[in-house]
């Protein structure tokens, strides 16, 4: 048993709200145990000037930490966007893009942006997972608008995070295991079972074709988990 009485098979418990705050299109908070994520999605007809020639749209994220979310206050990104935030904005972003027929959207631009109000481990992957949620809310609001028609999501998309603490493979790290953890692994996939991200880094020690092979079973299992979540969730009024 870990720390907290969970199975090593066993995520957090998770929950995700829709409609948190009343005036973005998509709003959600995502709770994964301790760890809670505001996630907005705006949509606008101001692309990038880059993106402009295509035609197409495009799907972008960013992701910040509040000063409260950590025991010591965590100064904010006014001047510079540390590394760190640069890699979770650019994970959270591909994610989403990875789901989306650009040529649906059509020249429009959704921006999401994730806010961590609360960080108690899995800040990236419970962003990525509640940010989903806030997209097809976004799409939904976009649809009625007249803005586009047609299918703009191909499929779902889910993160979870996994590692290795004490030699034994862990679904969903805490704060306190992925401290201590040798092995740490974020996974993203998506509907269809395909991976798009799979970031495993031997923090303290290296791992084992057989040792990868079990997170990754760990990791769709509970990535499983969340699409149902997530189906639960739109499924709701918000």
């Amino acid at each position: 048993m870990r720390h907290d009485g969970r199975t090593p098979e066993q995520a957090r418990p998770c929950t995700i709200q829709r409609g948190f705050t009343e005036l973005p299109p998509g709003s959600v908070l995502i709770r994964t145990g301790r760890t809670q994520v505001l996630c907005t999605a705006t949509v606008s007809t101001a692309l990038p000037p880059w993106r402009e020639p295509s035609g197409l749209g495009w799907v972008t994220a960013e992701y910040e930490m509040l000063p409260g979310s950590t025991g010591q206050r965590k100064p904010r990104s006014r001047l510079k966007v540390d590394g760190r935030t640069q890699e979770i904005q650019r994970l959270i972003g591909r994610s989403l893009r990875a789901v989306i027929d650009f040529a649906a959207l059509g020249p429009n631009l959704i921006t999401i942006d994730c806010d961590v109000l609360q960080a108690d481990g899995g800040t990236r992957t419970a962003a990525v997972t509640g940010a989903y949620v806030a997209l097809c809310d976004a799409i939904a609001f976009g649809r009625r608008e007249g803005l586009w028609s047609g299918e703009i999501l191909r499929t779902g998309v889910a993160a979870v995070s996994v590692g290795i603490v004490d030699g034994q493979a862990l679904l969903d790290l805490d704060y306190r295991e992925d401290a201590s953890a040798e092995v740490d692994c974020n996974l993203v996939m998506t509907g269809h079972g395909e991976w798009i991200e799979v970031q495993a880094t031997g923090e303290k020690a290296v791992f084992s074709d057989a040792q990868l092979a079990r997170m990754l079973q760990l990791g769709r299992a509970g990535i499983e988990q969340l699409f149902q979540l997530q189906q639960s969730a739109l499924e709701q009024t918000p």
